[in-house]
């Protein structure tokens, strides 16, 4: 994620750890901190819910309920209001900032965007759309990148439509992390949300399925819905269409088989339902930024 140059020629570096740049607008606020010393136990509190998300550098994240965990550029976290975090900056030097984006999103910002969700986008189990698990720790996908690559030019940028533009981009924002929070719960429970949640239960039919052709409408007849509105309920709960989601899983177990050195390419992509290698290389490529060969490579 890049900085604009508008920041770096607003922002005044006072301090070599934790130096805050903010811009505050009626109902939200944007922070961007950047260490220049390595420094160990940094406390960090804010009183509203805040997206932190990383641009540079390495974070060791000590959150009360939570292992130790690292955060690193490219990922995203969710935090409650008066969550005391306690950072470690291991790598941090002058010539190489750490640097990090905390987005203070106001209370009726959130409730405003849960109940247009709730009015307008109807979830397969029935129930509502609330506030995600806190502490939700994720690689950003392109399009939550994009927006927040977006923020950060606006909140920036003096124009005098500002505060109407944020708005709308934070309200994207905090549906695409809603779904993303309810994807992520889906494929990590599946098996013991299968039983009662209908697109758990899906999830859970394609990975024992990834060998064999899987279609839209083989899955709308899983889940006992017509192929559209399968289809509809699928990507607003989860973000993402059907088939971006076979294909992810797919991808994810081609990760997982290229660690073993003897299985060959072939047997890797054909296992995880490929017919085709040139494919197979450009989805691998573009859900994990390297090559097949490349990512294998790594555990040689």
């Amino acid at each position: 994620m890049r900085l604009s140059n508008s920041f770096y020629q607003s922002r005044k570096l006072v301090d070599l750890v934790e130096n805050q740049t903010s811009y505050e607008l009626d109902d939200s606020a944007m922070h961007i901190f950047e260490t220049h010393l390595r420094a160990e136990r940094v406390q960090l509190q804010f009183g509203t819910p805040v997206l932190a998300s990383m641009f540079q550098g390495k974070k060791i994240m000590h959150l009360r309920d939570k292992p130790s965990f690292e955060f690193l550029p490219g990922e995203s976290l969710i935090l409650p209001a008066d969550e005391l975090m306690s950072i470690d900056f291991p790598e941090a030097r002058e010539d190489n900032p750490t640097r990090c984006l905390a987005m203070e999103i106001g209370k009726n910002q959130l409730a405003h965007v849960i109940a247009i969700m709730n009015d307008s986008m109807t979830r397969s189990d029935g129930q509502e759309w609330n506030l995600m698990d806190y502490n939700f720790h994720f690689t950003n996908d392109p399009s939550i990148y994009q927006i927040l690559q977006r923020l950060v030019y606006l909140y920036t940028e003096n124009h005098p439509s500002k505060d109407f533009f944020v708005s709308n981009m934070l309200q994207e924002l905090v549906i695409r992390i809603l779904q993303a929070n309810a994807r992520k719960a889906y494929q990590n429970d599946t098996r013991e949300l299968s039983g009662s949640k209908r697109l758990a239960y899906i999830v859970q039919y394609i990975r024992e399925n990834l060998r064999n052709p899987l279609s839209i409408k083989e899955l709308s007849e899983k889940a006992c819905m017509s192929e559209s509105h399968f289809y509809k309920v699928f990507k607003q709960e989860m973000g993402i269409s059907p088939t971006d989601l076979i294909n992810e899983e797919r991808i994810n177990r081609a990760t997982q088989l290229l660690k073993d050195p003897y299985c060959d390419l072939t047997e890797v992509f054909l296992a995880c339902g490929f017919t085709n290698r040139s494919y197979f290389n450009r989805m691998f490529k573009r859900l994990k930024g390297i090559s097949p060969n490349s990512y294998r490579n790594r555990f040689m």
